[in-house]
């Protein structure tokens, strides 16, 4: 039995820098060519999922490389050396893949968790993947069963709610500091999913414009694209800081894009008019410094928490339950992947089982009396044969990872004893110790 290999391979937060992850940053246009080059290196069916968090192939096959060209070929198209780049590379096969890919869908592998717009990350990298002909029977169930995790987690957990608040009060402080929003202006920073989310509620909320700046153009661009507003580069960093009344920083560099020294300039620049300030990235954007200036106001994640009336201990309770759920979920899925496996060798089973019972009531002339009771009688005798057999099979199918070997050597038994018979080796129908002595 030839198994298939889940495998996650790529770059993401936890593994490589976010200038790493722009740098390796593929436009929609660009996926269909690499998921082709991804096939021809052994990949058979594949996505690609690029988002500011990180840029992961999914993929499945019946060859294991552990997924070193899948890795060289991001490499090659970021214009890297693969070796260079494997300290940051981000690998899980099997079961982990399987968790991982769960744990993302539901938004529990992101900066802030429950963050709505990586559902639909997901799913756009699946219909892109889908479109280019590169999911198959093998990715298509594992994604089905992860979206339906997702949708258990939003909908039993608290989970959903954790972004939605934290925008809310986002956008109830912008307006405690500016009044009304349709006069103001902002600068989002880098382009982090939850950043992308606030700004989305700040235009819904009536904001007058906003700019976008992200460490490359193209990223910028995109994103700016989506919000349908205006972008500009990082050298202009200065000139559009003096410009915002609101500003959203979510690059997540390790580093501050915005010193106080740096607000202070803006700030004389606006001739002190007021500016709010969220620093949405882990660690921080914004230099704490900033809080002590006076005309500008600074909140973080654990700030806006504390607006939103959601502490620590809620969101820990709430990402407790979720996990649960998904670990249901993988077992579920685990199950019925199982079961699907081993039914070809059930099936085969009873079609042989089956023929060898058709082959002996031939032998009968078709008019005799008895025909009907032998017909049933057999009947029930191959199903009681085959109840033990297939019931086994089946059990060692959902015991989990580690009957697996069981299972592919009892599979192999059962052909090679009753279906892999050579067509000139008919066997004797009377036991050898039963036969007439010459």
């Amino acid at each position: 039995m030839t198994a298939s290999i889940f495998t996650v391979v790529g770059v993401n937060r936890r593994t490589g820098p976010a200038e790493l992850r722009d740098r390796l940053y593929v436009e929609d246009e660009a996926v269909p060519a690499l998921l082709d080059r991804l096939c021809a290196a052994g990949m058979a069916e594949a996505m690609v999922l690029c988002t500011c968090d990180r840029l992961e192939i999914w993929g499945a096959g019946n060859a294991a490389d552990d997924g070193a060209a899948a890795f060289a070929l991001l490499a090659e198209t970021a214009g890297m050396e693969p070796r260079a780049l494997l300290p940051q590379r981000f690998l899980e096969t099997g079961e982990a893949a399987l968790r991982h890919a769960f744990a993302v869908a539901a938004s529990l592998d992101s900066e802030v968790i429950g963050e709505p717009q990586v559902l639909g990350q997901v799913k756009a990298a699946h219909r892109l993947a889908r479109d280019a002909g590169r999911v198959g029977p093998h990715l298509e169930p594992i994604l089905q069963a992860a979206y339906q995790a997702a949708k258990r987690v939003r909908n039993e957990t608290a989970i959903g709610q954790r972004p939605v608040s934290l925008a809310a009060a986002a956008c109830q402080l912008a307006r405690d500091v500016q009044g009304d929003l349709s006069r103001c202006r902002a600068l989002l920073i880098g382009a982090g999913d939850m950043g992308e989310f606030l700004m989305q509620q700040l235009l819904a909320s009536g904001l007058g414009g906003a700019v976008v700046i992200a460490r490359t153009a193209r990223r910028a661009e995109a994103l700016a694209r989506r919000l349908g507003s205006h972008y500009a580069l990082l050298e202009e960093l200065p000139d559009r800081l003096a410009e915002a009344d609101i500003v959203v920083a979510c690059q997540g560099e390790g580093r501050y894009m915005l010193s106080a020294d740096m607000v202070e300039g803006a700030l004389r620049r606006r001739r002190r008019r007021p500016v709010f300030l969220v620093d949405l990235a882990v660690p921080g954007d914004i230099e704490p410094a900033v809080n002590r200036l006076e005309d500008a106001f600074l909140y973080d994640l654990d700030e806006l928490e504390q607006v939103a009336l959601q502490g620590r201990a809620e969101r820990e309770t709430a990402a407790g339950a979720a996990w649960a759920i998904l670990e249901t979920e993988l077992a579920g899925f685990r199950q019925r992947q199982a079961e699907r496996e081993a039914v070809p060798t059930l099936l085969a089973l009873r079609a042989g089982f089956e023929a060898a019972r058709q082959a002996v009531l031939a032998e009968l002339p078709p008019d005799d009396p008895a025909r009907p009771a032998l017909e049933r009688a057999t009947q029930l005798l191959v199903n009681r044969l085959l109840h033990r057999p297939m019931a086994e099979l089946r059990r060692m199918a959902v015991t989990g990872p580690g009957a697996a070997e069981e299972q592919v050597a009892a599979e192999a038994l059962l052909r090679r004893l009753f279906l892999d018979v050579p067509a000139d080796d008919t066997p004797d129908d009377t036991p050898d110790d039963t036969k007439d002595e010459e």
